[in-house]
């Protein structure tokens, strides 16, 4: 027998030892899995009906209507506040982006695209303003655009899948 030949022979019998390693341990953890407790599914179900729910919140949250009467505007330059409500919507968005891996990716999805329309149109809106105007008056231009534009904010819409994803899970 040449060296090739034993070489080859020696390779072959590794070969058959891993896979008869892998198989014994894939029945092993087929077996763990089996003994796990069921408990898991209810808790994950928690898990992902409370991110709904932390979803839900900061939709409202950062809605336009709860965005402006939330954040106090006394003496604040229109500049100060576009600063300030955009932190804000930060701010909560940063808080509650754990709860991405709980809930359907489209959800996420539109959560993000509802600040970062949110953002926008602040900014649009306070671009719009003189240098010179108050928080009261971009204050004031986004609760004229939410009433003379109700479909135009994304609130609604995202609050409403949110909550009919999170029934579903029910």
């Amino acid at each position: 027998m040449s060296t090739i030949e034993t070489i080859v022979i020696i390779l072959l019998l590794v070969l058959i030892l891993c896979f008869a390693w892998a198989l014994t341990e894939i029945n092993s953890l087929k077996k763990l899995m089996k003994e796990k407790p069921r408990t898991s599914d209810s808790d994950t179900l928690k898990l992902r009906l409370q991110a709904y729910e932390r979803l839900s919140v900061l939709t409202e949250r950062i809605s336009f209507q709860n965005l402006v009467t939330r954040i106090p505007n006394a003496g604040l330059s229109s500049r100060e506040m576009q600063g300030a409500l955009i932190e804000n919507i930060k701010q909560e968005y940063e808080y509650n982006v754990s709860q991405q891996i709980y809930v359907l990716p489209d959800i996420w999805k539109a959560v993000n695209n509802l600040k970062e329309q949110n953002i926008y149109i602040i900014n649009q809106l306070a671009s719009s303003l003189p240098p010179h105007a108050s928080a009261m008056d971009l204050s004031k231009q986004i609760v004229d655009f939410t009433i003379r534009n109700p479909k135009a904010t994304l609130s609604n819409l995202v609050h409403d899948a949110i909550n009919y994803e999170a029934q579903k899970l029910m």
